[in-house]
């Protein structure tokens, strides 16, 4: 029943009014989004991230299977696939625990706080996975004497990952852990959508890395990994990582003036450019009544 004013006294229930930052690039707002009081782990596998999850896994038996059946281990070169590996799939899980975190509210911020310290820690894990797996190679090289670097593209795409890998820890450790680096936290957290669309452009370099290994001469002639193998490893870890992506943490607008359907008022959700919610009112005198509202979820409206 309407008020005389004609607003309803009960305002029909919605889900179309979520908080912009819950909506991925596939699916609907709220989806992928970790609910307050929930276990941070069901971040690992929510929504597609299962198959994130089993092509990181099926990139790690890949490669520690066929190292392993070719003995004996050469202890300057089998450490590095080995630990190579391993980095990836830490590196997919620090990605994967942090992208259904948001701070829409209090418990929400708690959420993401521990999120974003799992993600650290993930992410210091396959850092050192990483480079103990290039310290390896690296040993072998020196061993082999002059002339021995940089004679397949798998060698030029892992300097770059490992540099560009380098500057993104550093730089997301600094925001995170000293943002007095950047003038303060505020500032430090105007930069974190920079770091997560860094992120999200290094991890296919990162993937392309090891797609390259396939042609290296030790697994051409030893380990005999097949190519389209590691494809299926690659795609799936692809398919699982990005559609849970959150386009409005990055500062993309996707998705924004999207139709929403009617209650049987005639009055839609609103939500002005400022975040700003707001409840307009059909006009009084000529002039329409603009009513602030205490949270989203009251589910503002407007008469189109």
């Amino acid at each position: 029943m309407a008020s005389t004013t004609g607003i309803p006294e009960h305002p029909p229930e919605t889900n179309n009014h979520e908080p912009r930052e819950s909506e991925p690039l596939l699916g609907r707002p709220g989806d992928v989004m970790q609910k307050p009081n929930e276990s941070i782990f069901r971040n690992l596998y929510t929504g597609t991230g299962w198959l994130a999850q089993a092509g990181a896994v099926l990139l790690v038996a890949l490669v520690w299977s066929a190292t392993f059946q070719n003995r004996p281990l050469i202890p300057l070169f089998s450490p590095h696939p080995l630990l190579q590996s391993a980095g990836v799939l830490v590196l997919t899980q620090a990605i994967l625990i942090l992208q259904p975190t948001s701070s829409t509210s209090a418990s929400a911020s708690s959420n993401k706080a521990a999120g974003a310290r799992a993600h650290a820690s993930l992410n210091l894990l396959s850092f050192l996975l990483f480079a103990a797996g290039v310290l390896i190679i690296e040993a072998n090289k020196v061993r082999q004497g002059p002339g021995s670097h940089f004679h397949s593209a798998h060698g030029y795409l892992g300097v770059l990952t490992g540099v560009v890998l380098l500057v993104q820890y550093v730089f997301g450790f600094l925001m995170w852990g000293v943002p007095g680096v950047f003038g303060g936290v505020e500032r430090a957290k105007a930069l974190w959508r920079y770091h997560r669309m860094s992120g999200y452009l290094l991890y296919p370099l990162v993937l392309a890395t090891v797609l390259s290994a396939v042609y290296t001469d030790f697994n051409v002639n030893v380990l005999g990994i097949r190519m389209w193998t590691v494809c299926v490893a690659v795609a799936l870890v692809v398919v699982g990582v990005y559609p849970r992506l959150h386009p409005r943490k990055l500062g993309f607008d996707i998705g924004r003036r999207q139709q929403r359907p009617q209650s049987i008022h005639g009055l839609v959700p609103y939500n002005d450019r400022n975040d700003t919610d707001v409840l307009v009112t059909p006009t009084i005198g000529n002039v329409p009544q603009v009513l602030p509202c205490a949270s989203a979820d009251e589910a503002p409206y407007y008469s189109p």
